[in-house]
């Protein structure tokens, strides 16, 4: 894509593309210790202090804590990915981030979670020098039901459910700037920023096939089968589209189960691609964009490591919690070895429902970025928003997953970002988690 997409996001919202930079955020920025000093983020907050910003301050604040320490008042033309070669995706730390969650509710509408995205990425710790940090996106597609719209707190509305062959999630997109910006650009927008940022970025998706639709112009939509060709090819492509915008990592729901694996323990509804066919997929889609540096991360995926390695994984989910430091450094040690494929540390996962202390999960935290003898040998590790930026305590991980409830308590949509995350507590602990990363970025 020629255009700067940073610069015509700032266009679209009426905004001038000259950056200013902001000193305050500069005299409060966390710093990585050692020879890591210059890799910067903002610790000690809660998300609120961020998503009430304008996107051109937080814009202006992610240009501020540039690495280079050079301010750019203009935002540059092209930005690579960070540097972590072709298999980074074995290295890395995965932070899932549900951009529905923290988009704009007003209204009883969702909109624009991938510009609340942008906000926050100053408040996620930047790549260490061993291994990459990557954004997960939890929603890119349109989910099938209720897409765009807030409901009760108990009343469903799934992102493991999903639309494709048409647009990208009401949910994420500003649609009323599309005239202006593209739904496309936007994503590339978010994902220059975070590239800026240090930081790789991917999408989660499901794979159960009656959780998937096919959009259909002026006629119903169709069930997703996994025997149909067109269906497949769909898929294929649509993956490719994201790839070709910067996105370079795709987290695969129930990834586990694909070929008819460990099916007794299998909880998503319809059939799952074989084997052989995910094989062909993946390489499918590493194909078509000319890319050798995807990640393809599986749910679950971690009992039979060479099962996964051979179909084109990076990392699985789900295997070791880092509960026990002792215990993930030792399987770091016996799995050196293993340089395409390795199980990861997990902290939470999607299906969390809430109940850890904050020590528990500080702990698990300190395993999943200390866990290892040689910083080339660091397992991966899969964390959640929550990991991060801990929720109020009558919701979780899985429940915003499920549902699209607004915790406002005046309609606006400032009041939900206040009242969605803990308060003085999660302040506290996220300043506690910025400690631990900054130990660790030097590695």
């Amino acid at each position: 894509m020629k255009n700067n997409a940073v610069n015509k996001l700032l266009n679209a919202l009426g905004e001038s593309t000259k950056l200013t930079k902001n000193d305050y955020s500069n005299y409060i920025a966390f710093h990585g210790v050692g020879c890591a000093y210059s890799k910067r983020w903002l610790g000690n907050i809660v998300p609120a202090d961020l998503l009430k910003l304008s996107v051109k301050e937080a814009i202006e604040i992610i240009a501020t804590l540039s690495e280079s320490c050079i301010f750019y008042d203009k935002f540059p033309d092209y930005i690579g990915t960070p540097a972590y070669g072709d298999k980074w995706g074995r290295l890395a730390n995965y932070i899932e981030i549900n951009d529905r969650a923290i988009a704009v509710m007003d209204n009883g509408c969702t909109c624009k979670g991938i510009l609340s995205c942008i906000k926050l990425l100053p408040a996620i710790p930047p790549s260490a020098k061993s291994w990459a940090n990557c954004i997960i996106l939890s929603q890119i597609w349109q989910n099938i039901y209720g897409d765009a719209y807030e409901k009760g707190p108990f009343e469903e509305n799934s992102i493991y459910a999903l639309r494709l062959n048409t647009s990208y999630s009401d949910n994420i997109i500003d649609y009323s700037i599309v005239d202006k910006i593209t739904p496309e650009e936007q994503l590339k927008a978010f994902v220059d920023l975070a590239h800026f940022r240090g930081l790789k970025v991917g999408f989660r998706h499901v794979i159960s096939a009656d959780q998937m639709k096919v959009a259909r112009s002026y006629r119903d939509d169709e069930i997703f089968s996994w025997t149909n060709p067109e269906h497949v090819e769909i898929y294929i492509n649509e993956c490719v589209k994201l790839m070709n915008l910067g996105f370079e990592c795709m987290f695969i729901d129930s990834a586990k189960h694909i070929g008819g694996y460990d099916m007794a323990n299998y909880t998503g509804v319809g059939a799952l691609p074989e084997y052989h066919q995910m094989q062909y997929i993946l390489n499918e889609i590493r194909s078509r964009t000319g890319k050798t540096n995807i990640s393809f991360v599986g749910e679950k995926s971690s009992d039979d490591f060479e099962r996964y390695r051979l179909m084109g994984l990076n990392a699985g989910t789900d295997f070791i919690t880092g509960d026990n430091f002792e215990a993930v450094r030792n399987l770091s040690e016996r799995l050196k070895y293993y340089r395409d494929y390795a199980p990861g540390v997990e902290v939470t996962n999607d299906n969390n429902e809430g109940g850890l202390s904050y020590e528990q999960k500080l702990n698990r935290i300190n395993s999943a970025l200390f866990g290892f003898n040689f910083a080339s040998d660091k397992l991966p590790s899969f964390m959640q928003m929550n990991d991060l930026f801990p929720l109020r305590y009558d919701t979780s991980t899985h429940h915003l997953m499920m549902t699209n409830p607004s915790y406002s308590t005046d309609g606006t949509a400032l009041s939900h970002w206040e009242n969605l995350f803990a308060k003085a507590d999660g302040r506290y602990y996220n300043k506690r988690v910025g400690e631990l990363f900054a130990y660790a970025l030097e590695k």
